[in-house]
């Protein structure tokens, strides 16, 4: 371990920082985020294309729902069995495996001849899906300072919101010119970008440091590290996390352990609450919302795109507020008026107000308004506190874990949607989600600590000293350990 130390001292002692390190590591985030807008167009296009697919196929609605629910079938597959790759041959390389994927898949969708192969072209697009939002987040996380951990992983988010609105757009303007089989396949041409790119971006230095050597990492850190001191520091922090690493705490071993609790308890809380609070519902089912309470097809359409915009553009928001307000900070600003929108939003149902009336208008806002808090708070940090809470030993693992919590959860609301609107009605169901979202909120609360600002490292000393956890009434904090002069709350 001495000569390991030694040979990472000499190694930093000769390397040269690039110039372009900050615009390097800026590159490789949004190249690997690309993940996550073929993740949201692949899932949204669907919308557009059922229609003319189910004219083509002859579909029955039963068959309507097994066509659209196979990619979160594929997906939660893929969230979980993404993870031995990842851990055995790196993450870079398993963004390369996702985007292969994605670009046969999408082909094989567009050249379906039958329900059948469709389906199973789907399933196999939704491994990608589901890999890639298990590897990209990990990848950026570990690849980025502290200080731009939350602006850079949410990118991934942007890039979602990005996907679902192109996919609206194209299905809204161009299903009719182009059939859905051309709005499938063009999802091949961003992932063989992807493919290509990534041969040239580095490595994650986490990973790096466990299988190559800390030597490697130093190599991989100076491409994206703008000073010999930044990479000596995180050599130190990888290197002292690294020396406490027993073999019962790798991989699935690892999420057993009382001292990774916590944090499994918060990541996978964070997941479920990211995915049933009604906003994939709101995505999937929006015109037919609107249909059923008196709106034209159009506007239902129309308000469809709107919902994608306000997405796109609240998740940008919270790309680059996160780091500033913090993730935990972000979720109770923003949940209470999620909570609050659905209520209203229930009411109008409820009322069913007459077509174009101020109370059709007023159910319009409400929509919007719950998509610009749910899509500004809890969607921002769903993905990014996955990739950033676990110690490196059984990050592969929990982030698989995570992943799939947040598949299945899609796929529950996904599936019981509609039968919910039939027992308790449309306003009901929009009540059902507020109460999901008020339990969100006392969620984080209770059991999310503030990570803003903290390494990677920070967190796992803080998991290992049993320091992870909010303290109600009181600032959370979780200790910047690089800095004990600054041994304050990070809010």
């Amino acid at each position: 371990m001495q000569t390991e130390k030694k040979r990472a001292q000499e190694a930093i002692n000769n390397t040269e920082i690039s110039p372009n390190a900050n615009l390097l590591l800026w590159i490789a985030a949004f190249v690997a985020a690309i993940c996550g807008g073929l993740y949201g167009y692949d899932t949204g296009i669907i919308s557009g294309a059922l229609l003319l697919i189910t004219k083509d196929f002859h579909l029955t609605s039963g068959q309507e729902e097994i066509v659209t629910s196979a990619i979160l079938i594929g997906a939660v597959t893929g969230a979980l069995g993404v993870s031995y790759f990842s851990e055995k041959f790196g993450r870079r390389i398993s963004v390369m495996l996702v985007t292969a994927i994605f670009v046969i898949g999408a082909v094989a969708c567009s050249y379906a001849p039958d329900m059948i192969f469709l389906v199973i072209a789907r399933v196999f697009l939704g491994l990608a899906v589901g890999g890639a939002t298990q590897v990209v987040p990990t990848y950026i996380s570990e690849l980025a300072p502290a200080s731009r951990r939350g602006n850079l992983v949410t990118l991934f988010n942007v890039a979602i919101g990005v996907g679902i609105f192109l996919a609206n757009l194209v299905g809204f303007t161009m299903r009719d010119a182009w059939g859905w089989r051309p709005m499938v396949s063009i999802a091949a041409l961003p992932a063989a970008f992807v493919f290509i790119c990534m041969f040239f971006m580095p490595k994650s230095p986490r990973w790096t440091a466990e299988n190559e050597g800390l030597a490697s990492a130093v190599e991989q850190l100076s491409r994206v590290r703008t000073s010999r001191k930044t990479i000596k520091r995180e050599i130190h922090e990888i290197h002292e996390n690294a020396s406490n690493i027993n073999e019962n705490e790798r991989g699935w071993k690892g999420l057993k352990l009382p001292f990774a609790r916590p944090a499994l308890i918060a990541a996978l809380g964070i997941a479920f609450f990211t995915q049933a609070g009604g906003l994939e519902m709101m995505i999937y089912y929006t015109p037919t919302f609107l249909s059923d309470a008196g709106f034209g097809h159009s506007a239902a359409l129309l308000a469809s795109l709107g919902v994608a915009v306000v997405y796109l553009v609240m998740t940008l928001l919270g790309c680059l507020l996160v780091d500033k307000i913090g993730r935990r900070r972000l979720v109770l600003i923003m949940g209470p008026g999620s909570v609050i929108s659905l209520i209203g939003l229930g009411i109008m149902f409820a009322i069913h107000p007459d077509k174009g009336s101020a109370g059709s208008w007023i159910t319009i806002l409400f929509l919007l308004l719950f998509m610009m808090f749910n899509s500004g708070g809890i969607q921002v940090v769903g993905w990014l506190l996955g990739a950033e809470l676990f110690p490196l030993s059984m990050r592969a693992a929990a982030t698989s874990v995570h992943a799939a919590v947040l598949w299945g959860a899609d796929l529950l609301v996904t599936a019981t949607a509609l039968t919910l609107v039939q027992l308790v009605t449309l306003g009901g169901t929009m009540w059902v989600y507020a109460a999901v979202n008020l339990a969100s909120v006392i969620f984080v609360y209770f059991y999310v600590p503030e990570t803003a600002g903290a390494s990677l490292e920070d967190i796992e000393t803080a998991l290992r000293k049993g320091e992870f956890k909010p303290k109600p009434g009181q600032s959370p904090q979780i200790r910047n350990y690089d800095d004990e002069e600054k041994d304050t709350v990070l809010n």
